[in-house]
């Protein structure tokens, strides 16, 4: 990590990845990986519109039905996985339908136009896999998903009538009226807008004011559909003062923000273009000015309220993650989340998407305890993965007790801190 701060500052070439060189010649050993057999199966055509004038909700039906649904997919499967401990139970499974995208953010390396999208076939198998082993949330994941709204239609509906919480992380770019209804219909849980800067630029082309016509439907049409709406901020070198202009509109419409620190690549990328001449990569002269935005936010959410997904220290956290220094964390990569890569082959995590180490396919992981242990005593000091943070939190046990005891002593009124 020293290494790549000192090519940043001194204006060269970033690191082509940061984990340590034998965790990577490991992962990235030329293998024959399982492949998936295909079943030749179809998801089932959607029914549009199943509510043809959908009323709009008061606040009260609005949050019961959100507790309702958050209870079912994400509470009941939690406590059955610390159950079933030994088993692969993922809370929170990533299906990347997509490997391309319709935009060039100068940080992302998370595309490629050239990989093939996910089948149908694919799909349907992974979400009844999913199912069957007790999951009952879907984050889709890209590239840009909305790249074949018709597919994520089918994705959203097949889910959803397995009472599974969709959430869709989006650009907002193709984002148009009609598949927000037809997304709302189906029953979209969660939209994640990710959005870096207010007005368009070159290296930040997830812009707010592009979308802004599109954002405002989706946050009007919430309580006619039960939905929730957040946005996604990476913190950049040259984006610092649009990070508290977008919390302020995120404010204003009453949704939550969640951030991530950008960073280079933490394993290798061959398609990737922007390891030079980057001008989103934070340098250690930006330190002090991220210290202070992160102090700002925290500020904003408990002495103003501010909706914020990261828990606060994941936020504190993240100013040692810029210098190399990530406290231990328990990652749960592998065992409480995974990946299904567009070909329905498996990984435990976001970063693990390019490495050919063979974790398996769905319906037949090879998942290890040993190895995941042996790579996170690496990897997790290069990574503050939001999810996994949370979750790392989630199955600390005596954690999980405090925060109970916290509600209950609040009368269970609503949810009040993070873990």
């Amino acid at each position: 990590m020293a290494e790549i701060q000192e090519n940043l500052q001194a204006g060269t070439d970033a690191a082509p990845f940061r984990i340590d060189a034998k965790l990577h010649q490991i992962l990235y050993k030329t293998e024959e990986r399982a492949k998936l057999q295909s079943k030749g199966e179809m998801l089932p055509e959607p029914v549009y519109p199943m509510k043809p004038n959908p009323v709009e909700m008061t606040e009260r039906q609005y949050q019961k039905l959100n507790a309702i649904r958050t209870w079912k997919t994400w509470g009941a499967p939690y406590f059955k996985s610390r159950w079933h401990n030994k088993e692969v139970r993922p809370i929170i499974p990533f299906l990347f339908t997509e490997w391309k995208c319709n935009l060039d953010c100068h940080y992302c390396w998370s595309y490629n136009n050239a990989v093939k999208g996910m089948t149908e076939d694919t799909a349907k198998q992974s979400i009844d896999w999913l199912h069957s082993i007790g999951s009952r949330v879907l984050a889709l994941m890209g590239g840009e998903p909305l790249l074949r709204p018709k597919f994520i239609h089918k994705i959203v509906s097949y889910s959803a009538k397995k009472d599974i919480f969709v959430y869709l992380p989006t650009n907002g770019r193709l984002m148009k009226p009609e598949v927000i209804d037809q997304l709302g219909d189906a029953g979209i849980a969660t939209v994640n807008l990710a959005v870096d800067s207010v007005k368009e630029r070159k290296s930040l082309p997830k812009a707010f004011e592009p979308i802004k016509p599109y954002f405002d439907y989706l946050v009007k049409r919430q309580r006619y559909y039960g939905y929730t709406v957040m946005f996604n901020i990476n913190i950049c070198h040259n984006n610092m003062d649009d990070v508290k202009e977008l919390t302020e509109i995120a404010h204003a419409s009453g949704i939550a923000t969640d951030y991530h620190i950008n960073e280079t690549p933490m394993t290798e990328q061959d398609h990737f273009k922007h390891l030079t001449e980057n001008q989103t990569y934070l340098t250690p002269e930006d330190w002090p000015k991220v210290d202070a935005l992160l102090d700002y936010l925290n500020d904003k959410r408990v002495n103003e309220g501010y909706k914020m997904v990261n828990p606060i220290q994941h936020m504190q956290d993240m100013k040692l993650l810029m210098r190399g220094d990530v406290p231990p964390w328990q990652c749960r990569a592998g065992q409480n989340s995974l990946i299904i890569r567009t070909d329905g082959t498996l990984a435990p995590c976001f970063p693990m998407y390019s490495a050919t180490h063979d974790w398996g396919v769905v319906g037949a992981h090879k998942f290890d305890t040993k190895q995941l242990d042996d790579m996170k005593v690496d990897c997790t000091k290069h990574c503050l993965s939001t999810c996994n943070y949370i979750l790392g939190y989630c199955y600390d046990t005596l954690r999980v007790m405090t925060w109970a005891a916290k509600q209950a002593k609040n009368g269970f009124k609503g949810a009040t801190g993070s873990f």
